[in-house]
């Protein structure tokens, strides 16, 4: 099963490690550190619009971040 994540974009279900909510992650240190080198390796996978969240995945040993417009509890929900 796959998860839309906006942008005609859409990552399969079983390769997603976590959905994080921007506003409350990015308060932490570890958090930005993260994701200044996931952009630095070029794993990172931008939106168009002011992202709200963001999506990692890993899969065929491959990770990445996709920065999202929807929502974490959008996201979440479309899950289930």
């Amino acid at each position: 099963m796959y998860l839309s994540i906006g942008n005609d974009m859409a990552v399969r279900d079983t390769s997603i490690i976590g959905i994080f909510d921007l506003d409350n992650t990015s308060t932490s240190k570890r958090t930005r550190e993260f994701l200044n080198q996931a952009e630095q390796e070029g794993e990172v996978v931008p939106c168009d619009d002011l992202p709200k969240s963001f999506v990692v995945t890993a899969e065929y040993g491959l990770h990445r971040v996709y920065l999202t417009s929807l929502g974490s509890a959008t996201l979440e929900k479309r899950l289930k």
